[in-house]
């Protein structure tokens, strides 16, 4: 009897979670954070090397590749859900100036960077200004992962990269849909709809930060109090990221991600019992099951063989403008914005990798006509390379420092000794 394709699935995500954690354990052996080592079996994994998916046990690779990345998705979810439960929404506006700047040029420079590199290999001027939007965004799951796997996150850096990527995330948005509006398949620019854009994107995050602020944390303080309620806390909370997250997309045009996160920073705020108990539920569930997967499939989706040579000099060039242009732009930004070089410099790096906001944007301009087949394999070799780069990175210029945490608020100093 033919296993059903589920039953695949099963084994299929045993092979990636046993394999994410073989890798994470050997790259932290090697002295770098586990996501790098999760990253990189990815690669060897998937078609570049080993092409599990394709192995004879599995009937229909593109059904395995289409769950795996459903629920790789779930786990960034959670991830930055996670990320959002570490932090203080105060702690976030204390480096504002910071975010904005840093996420402006950080947004801005590598289009300007990237786009003549297009050009000057013959490529349209429209694939240049998409390849540019592609470039724009950061992935700040990936950063985020190995601060905390440091214990670095609530510093300086930390608390700027989360706040700088928020930023980073809607001018990357607005970016794309402008550009689509102009140059896609079915352009329908108008000022008028590309203001309506931005505001509903202002209006959404301005508006789910306080309901996350205000909302939050007393229903759920409240939940905690409940008889029949108060053991499915943590099932609530996940909830709430869901929820966050699908109304970010639908309702704000931005990132679930960024909705997810949003809820987690609502959720920090919530009494000490509470917090730990959802926080608790939450990384145990993301960390040995749905984050693993998320980032081995990035490496799943990667078939460096598929890329001509004639690709590898502009590849190469848009790699380096990719990584230079995010550590400058965002590096000037947060300089402006009252850091000093060193930490400048950090933030820089830790903005690097595109990871699956890259991947998502690429995508659509694939779909749009904006991106050729040939050119999207380089975009793809980009993002994977700077996803990948990024921990070690991190990882290097934090090596021998431990940087001034924030200072804890009065409020959580508080609950903590409570």
């Amino acid at each position: 009897m033919e296993n059903s394709s589920v039953v695949q699935l099963f084994l299929a995500i045993g092979l990636v979670i046993a394999a994410a954690q073989f890798g994470g354990a050997a790259a932290r052996a090697l002295g770098q954070p586990r996501v790098f080592g999760e990253l990189l079996v990815g690669v060897i994994l998937g078609p570049t090397l080993l092409d599990m998916l394709h192995w004879g046990v599995f009937d229909d690779a593109a059904l395995l590749e289409l769950s795996l990345s459903e629920l790789a998705e779930l786990g960034v979810l959670f991830l930055m859900f996670a990320v959002g439960l570490e932090v203080h929404l105060s702690e976030l506006l204390a480096v504002g100036r910071v975010a904005l700047w840093g996420g402006t040029l950080g947004a801005v420079l590598p289009v300007f960077m990237s786009a003549p590199l297009i050009v000057a290999f013959g490529h349209p001027s429209k694939e240049a200004v998409f390849f540019g939007v592609v470039v724009a965004a950061t992935s700040v799951s990936i950063s985020a992962q190995t601060l905390l796997e440091l214990g670095l996150l609530r510093t300086k850096e930390g608390m700027g990269l989360l706040a700088t990527a928020v930023v980073d995330d809607v001018l990357a948005i607005l970016l794309l849909s402008v550009v689509i509006a102009v140059l896609g398949a079915e352009a329908t620019a108008s000022v008028g709809n590309l203001a309506w854009i931005f505001v509903r994107m202002v209006v959404y995050v301005a508006g789910a930060l306080t309901v996350a602020w205000f909302a939050l944390p007393p229903l759920f303080n409240r939940l905690q109090r409940t008889r029949y309620l108060s053991s499915g806390l943590a099932s609530f909370a996940l909830i709430a990221a869901l929820v966050f997250g699908w109304s970010a997309d639908t309702l704000g045009g931005i990132a679930a991600i960024t909705g997810a996160f949003i809820a987690g920073v609502g959720l920090s705020q919530t009494g000490e019992r509470v917090h730990a108990e959802i926080e608790e539920t939450v990384r145990r569930l993301s960390y040995s099951f749905l984050v693993p997967i998320f980032f081995v499939n990035v490496g799943l989706h990667v078939d460096l063989t598929q890329l001509g040579l004639d690709l590898w000099p502009l590849t190469a060039l848009l790699l380096i403008a990719a990584v230079i242009s995010k550590v400058v732009g965002s590096g000037i930004g947060a300089r402006l914005g009252g850091f000093d070089r060193g930490e400048s410099f950090r933030l820089g790096v830790c903005m690097i990798s595109r990871g699956e906001v890259g991947l998502i944007i690429a995508s659509l301009g694939l779909a749009e006509g904006l991106l050729t087949e040939e050119l999207f394999e380089a975009v793809f070799v980009v993002i994977l390379l700077t996803t990948i780069l990024t921990p070690p990175l991190v990882r290097w210029v934090f090596h021998g420092r431990t940087p001034a945490p924030v200072p804890l608020t009065a409020e959580r100093r508080e609950r903590r000794s409570a």
